[in-house]
């Protein structure tokens, strides 16, 4: 899969950002509430460049301080968020299960594994949801509105992003990207990882059915469907141009599909990241 490898290495430099950037500020924080004397930090060594009580000192740790803030209380108020509507939404999602249309689902296509269900719902939509135990969803309309080779793509294509974790990865990268907003990169690595992570799973789904003619005729129903009705989660990916990658893919398979990032984003990230780096290496030395 030749997608496999540039999104291994979105998600691997997203990480190593946030390591080396949430670990310093672990230190920073350490170092204020404990005294905890830290010798190489960015944010000490920030604040050790101007004289106590000046105004300059004053400008640069309210700065700091509220950088550090705000990624700090980003980070906790998403998790919070996540944790409380993951657990709402699994059991709205029980309630609505179709006991008979589950099996029946599991018996015809026999799926990677049996996290899967399908409820009982008036609108097209297939979706991968959770972290721990990734359970892939279906519902009663694009059971209906799918024939079998259709429905079979998409279940493989699904079973991608389950056995993937991409619900667990692509959550990192959008915690990541909102709590470090003053690294662009982030939000790229973001965004790219989600149109990736689509790309291979299409990939997958058709190694395993044998043809892409079951995954276009499908993406094309659902994209009629969704124009003809309200949008639905199925179509997430739909309104920011993955749909045209992923089309694309479908008729030129060969064709390579541009993720670069713009040239102000990465200026800005390279000259942050090297201050960043560059201090803690003249604070060590």
């Amino acid at each position: 899969m030749r997608w496999q490898r540039k999104s291994s290495l979105v998600l691997a430099l997203s990480l190593f950002i946030a390591l080396l950037v949430w670990s310093q500020m672990g230190m920073y924080i350490a170092h204020l509430i404990f005294g905890v004397n830290v010798k190489v930090n960015f944010f000490k060594f920030c604040i050790s460049l101007f004289r106590e009580n000046t105004l300059y000192y004053f400008i640069v740790i309210t700065f700091l301080n509220s950088l550090v803030a705000y990624a700090i209380l980003i980070t906790l108020i998403k998790i919070t968020q996540q944790f409380v509507l993951s657990r709402r939404f699994k059991t709205r999602l029980m309630s609505l299960r179709n006991i008979n249309l589950t099996a029946r689902v599991i018996q015809q296509f026999k799926p990677m594994n049996q996290n899967i269900i399908v409820i009982d719902h008036n609108q097209a939509m297939a979706f991968t949801v959770g972290f721990r135990r990734p359970l892939v969803v279906l519902s009663s309309e694009l059971i209906e509105m799918l024939d079998h080779s259709e429905l079979e793509a998409v279940i493989e294509h699904e079973s991608f992003h389950q056995s993937h974790h991409d619900s667990l990865k692509i959550f990192m990268l959008q915690l990541i990207s909102q709590s470090l907003w003053f690294i662009p990169i982030t939000k790229w690595t973001y965004h790219n990882y989600k149109l990736m992570s689509e790309l291979l799973a299409d990939e997958y789904a058709i190694k395993k059915t044998g043809s892409e003619l079951g995954l276009g005729s499908a993406l094309l129903k659902l994209i009629k469907k969704g124009f003809s009705d309200n949008p639905t989660p199925v179509l997430v990916y739909f309104t920011d141009g993955v749909v045209n990658y992923r089309l694309q893919q479908l008729v030129d398979p060969g064709h390579d599909i541009p993720v670069r990032l713009g040239k102000t984003s990465i200026v800005i990230s390279i000259y942050v990241l090297l201050l960043f780096m560059g201090m803690i290496v003249m604070a060590i030395t």
